[in-house]
């Protein structure tokens, strides 16, 4: 699976060029191209991502919990209007300050079909779910609010928070999110995910214990030895302070190239310290 599943899904033509990453044969830009976007049947567009999700909860025997993931409209829309990766979004912050409600109007369809798609994940076996919206925080606040936390705030009211009677919780992570916690807080999600940019002790004062913490140790501490590795696991512990509600994890994902030996490290540390 992938974040981009879902706008391929919708028809825009995803594939992959080596050393750009992700592109898209047909981004939406317009106003006409987003009335346009279809949204799809999920189960049979997608249903090979539901039928790994039962096969692992199968495997997995009861080891370990299964999280099921999607990318946020936002961070999926990027990549939809822009066409591929960007570093400064030119097109779609564009369209969000000329026609608001177009890009609106492609939120609300993400975010339909993002619904959709985490409830089958849920259904199939997935146990808990987080929603990864890395590029929200490029919006400046305002418009992270009307088009990201807005759209976000719609999957959480719209998703299974319930099945064979036990809790699915539901995981919100903005990446450089730090001022804008306590809104994404106030969702009715379960956990925030917190990158290195901010400090635990900090995120927590912020949300008041209303939800748990997870990360936030950098990801290129894992590129060095195992005693500095032990080090950054005891700061993240301590600036998170006692009691419970902290998941710890990286602050974003795994780097390329790093050494499993030190993720294995950092999970021995992390166990033998909290």
């Amino acid at each position: 699976s992938d974040i981009l599943t879902v706008p391929d899904a919708m028809g825009l033509g995803l594939y992959f060029v080596t050393g750009e990453g992700p592109k898209f044969k047909n981004p939406v830009q317009t106003a006409e191209a987003i009335r346009n976007l279809r949204v799809p049947n999920v189960e049979k567009e997608l249903g090979y991502v539901f039928d790994a999700v039962r096969t692992i909860r199968r495997e997995l025997d009861g080891k370990v919990p299964l999280i099921g993931f999607a990318g946020s409209p936002f961070t999926c829309g990027t990549y939809m209007v822009e066409g591929g990766s960007s570093r400064e979004f030119p097109t779609i912050k564009g369209l969000a300050k000329e026609s608001p409600e177009v890009l609106d109007e492609l939120m609300d369809k993400v975010a339909e079909t993002t619904i959709e798609y985490l409830n089958a994940q849920i259904e199939a076996g997935a146990q808990a779910v987080q929603i990864f919206d890395t590029w929200g925080a490029a919006l400046e606040p305002d418009d992270f609010r009307r088009f990201s936390l807005a759209s976000m705030q719609k999957i959480v009211d719209g998703l299974t928070r319930e099945k064979d009677g036990r809790k699915i919780p539901v995981i919100l992570f903005t990446k450089g999110a730090g001022p804008l916690l306590k809104d994404l807080a106030e969702t009715g999600c379960d956990a925030l995910g917190v990158d290195w940019t901010t400090d635990l002790a900090d995120a927590r004062k912020s949300v008041s214990d209303r939800v748990a913490l997870q990360g936030n140790i950098d990801p290129c501490i894992l590129y060095s030895s195992p005693e500095r590795i032990r080090e950054a696991v005891g700061q993240v512990l301590a600036s998170y302070g006692k009691g419970p509600g902290h998941i710890f994890n990286l602050g974003h994902g795994v780097l390329p190239q790093t050494p499993v030996d030190n993720v294995l490290a950092l999970v021995d540390a992390v166990h033998g310290q909290s």
